[in-house]
Parts: C-alpha cells; sequence; structure tokens
C-alpha cells in the first residue's frame, strides 16, 4: 500500500520490521483499548511515513474492505451449501455487500475521479464547511486506494489476502480438531461457523468478545449440536486465539518503541479529536 506512494515528497521510506513493529502495536491497542484503539496503528504508520493520518486511515478502510471480501466469498460458499437451514438469504446479505465494497473500490481507482465529483455535486445541499470535510475525506480515501491503480501491487494485495485468509481458516480448522466434539469438522463447517462469528462481530455486545462468541455459540449448538458448555469453551478459545495472540508481540514492540498503556490511550483519544475537529 505505501509502495505506490513512496515517488511522493516528504514520503520518508520505511523498512518492513518497523511496518511490522508499527502494525502489532496497532493490534494490540484495538484488542486492550477496543474501537478507539484501531487509530494507533495508521497513526504510528503516518507518523514513520510522513504522509497525512487520513491517507493512512484510508488505507486501513481499503485492508477492511478486502477482508470483507475474502469473508464474503468464503463464508457465502458455506451458507449456500447447508440448503438443509434456512441461511441462504443470509449468504445473498452478505454477497450483496461484497458487491457494494467492490463497486466503491473500482470507482475510486478512476484516474479522473469520477466518482468523487458525483459524490460532492450529490452533498451540495451541506453548509459549505462540511461540503470541505466531505472532500477531504474522499480524497484520503481516494489516496488509500491509489496503490490499487498499479496492477502489481494490487496482485500483491489480492495474493496476501488469500494467503491471510488461508491461515485463518486452517487456523481455525485446526482448533475445532483439537475438541472431540468438532474433530470432524470439515472444510464446509468450518466455513459456516466463521460465517456466524463475522456477522456476530458485527453487532456490539457488552463484555470481551461480544457478538462473536454469542454467534459462534448459535452456530455450534443449533446447527451442529454442540454441547453448550462445549461451544462456550471453543468459542471464547478462538477469540482469544484470533485477538490475544498478538497482544504479547505488541507489548514487546511498544516496550521498544518506549510506549506504554497510557501513552496508547492518550494518543487514540488526541487522534480521534483532532479527526472529528478536522
Amino acid at each position: 500500500m505505501l509502495r505506490p506512494l513512496g515517488h511522493r515528497v516528504g514520503v520518508r521510506p520505511v523498512g518492513l520490521w518497523r511496518l511490522t513493529s508499527d502494525t502489532a502495536i496497532g493490534l494490540t491497542a484495538g484488542v486492550l483499548l477496543g474501537r478507539v484503539g484501531e487509530v494507533v496503528r495508521p497513526y504510528l504508520i503516518a507518523v514513520q511515513t510522513g504522509l497525512p493520518f487520513s491517507s493512512q486511515a484510508a488505507a486501513w478502510l481499503l485492508e477492511r474492505m478486502l477482508d470483507l471480501l475474502a469473508v464474503l466469498f468464503l463464508c457465502g460458499y458455506a451458507l449456500v451449501r447447508l440448503p438443509q437451514y434456512p441461511l441462504m438469504a443470509g449468504g445473498y446479505s452478505l454477497a450483496v455487500a461484497g458487491a457494494i465494497c467492490l463497486v466503491l473500490l473500482l470507482a475510486f481507482r478512476d484516474p479522473a475521479k469520477r466518482a468523487q465529483r458525483r459524490i460532492l455535486s450529490a452533498v451540495t445541499f451541506l453548509p459549505q464547511h462540511q461540503q470541505d470535510r466531505v472532500a477531504r475525506m474522499l480524497e484520503a480515501f481516494s489516496q488509500g486506494v491509489e496503490c490499487t491503480r498499479h496492477a502489481r501491487s494490487l496482485a500483491l494485495l489480492l495474493g496476501y489476502t488469500v494467503v491471510e485468509w488461508g491461515i485463518i481458516v486452517g487456523g481455525t480448522s485446526a482448533l475445532f480438531r483439537a475438541f472431540q466434539a468438532t474433530r470432524r469438522f470439515g472444510l464446509t463447517d468450518v466455513l459456516v461457523v466463521m460465517a456466524f462469528m463475522t456477522m456476530g462481530s458485527m453487532v456490539q455486545l457488552p463484555g470481551f468478545g461480544g457478538g462473536v462468541q454469542v454467534a459462534c455459540i448459535i452456530a455450534l449448538t443449533r446447527i451442529y449440536g454442540v454441547p453448550l458448555e462445549t461451544a462456550t469453551g471453543i468459542a471464547i478459545l478462538l477469540w482469544i486465539v484470533g485477538s490475544f495472540a498478538i497482544v504479547p508481540v505488541g507489548l514487546a514492540c511498544a516496550f521498544h518503541e518506549g510506549l506504554n498503556w497510557s501513552k496508547l490511550k492518550l494518543l487514540s483519544t488526541k487522534q480521534i479529536l483532532e479527526d472529528t475537529e478536522v
């Protein structure tokens, strides 16, 4: 994502180790601080490269869109493979969301910026300062997806996304095999549970994990007849492996960079307030 921006004046080159460190710190902040901590990673990368924070926030959004497309492909396939359950409507809903993301991604790849101009023409009823804010947000998002205009960078992004989700699916499958109740789960069964967990992540519930754990438990108990106690243990372990595995690495990197809990929390709050004011 950063390579196509390297030719810009003022952009500083950043090594892979530093990007890995900033990513681990940012992911750890997201786990420990919740949604507010998600701004840490783009902020740290923006500081290291000299790019505006808005451009890295847009790159983060592009990453989420690629992940969403991967989830829709995998989980949509799984849902339609279960004809005995009325899950096809959910699969189609995911497909529609994926189509919208794909259309937005392709539209903002246009160097002529026709999509931006159309959106700006549609918000002319807003006050001028709000129109200016929308224009800045659209420009930042356009910078974030600039790397997709290069065929090689787009191919690498898609390739890394496939590798990433292959590891996630493989890790989830291995965890299911550790339990007697889910040892015989095939690829489709794993993807079905992941589909429920993905939809559960969209629901904000109190407590760690929230909707992800609840959706996982529902899928295991209602579809596969797994006992509630076992399903709860699997859901908690899936959440711990998927979320907290990065925490020791992130804390070590933060300690190496001289960052602590208070600094990360202050950094997150400060950046959100600055972004809100803009």
